[in-house]
């Protein structure tokens, strides 16, 4: 069974049953400033970990300035996407933080009680499917882009910011 289509596709296609069309929220667009990943990834006394948490502040701010300018012209940004373009930028330091730390030690490491599975296998399998929501929520993946709508794409001259 397919998906509940978009508003606007249902105005363009047509509406044959003649159920209602949700259009959904708008909200105003914003400038989102980016978030002081240094916050998130302190500099630490472990030297080891002053690395990862720099590297992550660099994945994560990469990420930042790779999707916001893509979401703003696709989705339209508002003030309150903020915290989640926040946690999508974390989960993929960490799912980098995960699969360095597999290609480092290894998919199995030697424990108190010999070889075992490495504990970032399990973390980065949760990020993972956390990413997967993120990527669908903000529109990322070629099917979750048909669902949206470029801010101001609508077909007639109304804008409730004008």
């Amino acid at each position: 069974m397919p998906g509940k289509r978009p508003a606007l596709a249902v105005v363009r296609e047509g509406n044959p049953g003649k159920r209602p069309v949700e259009m959904g929220v708008i909200l105003p667009p914003a400038e989102l400033a980016e978030p002081d990943w240094q916050e998130t990834f302190p500099t630490v006394r472990d030297k080891a970990q002053q690395a990862l948490n720099r590297r992550a502040r660099e994945i994560a701010r990469r990420e930042w300035r790779r999707v916001v300018p893509v979401l703003k012209h696709t989705a339209g940004l508002a003030e309150v996407d903020a915290t989640l373009l926040s946690d999508y930028c974390v989960c993929v330091a960490r799912i980098d933080q995960c699969e360095r730390d597999l290609s480092t030690r290894g998919l199995q490491v030697e424990g108190e009680r010999g070889w075992q599975k490495n504990g970032a296998t399990t973390i980065v399998s949760q990020y993972r499917a956390q990413l997967k929501v993120y990527i669908r929520e903000l529109g990322l993946s070629p099917s979750a882009r048909t669902g949206l709508r470029p801010p101001g794409g609508d077909d007639d001259d109304s804008d409730v910011f004008d």
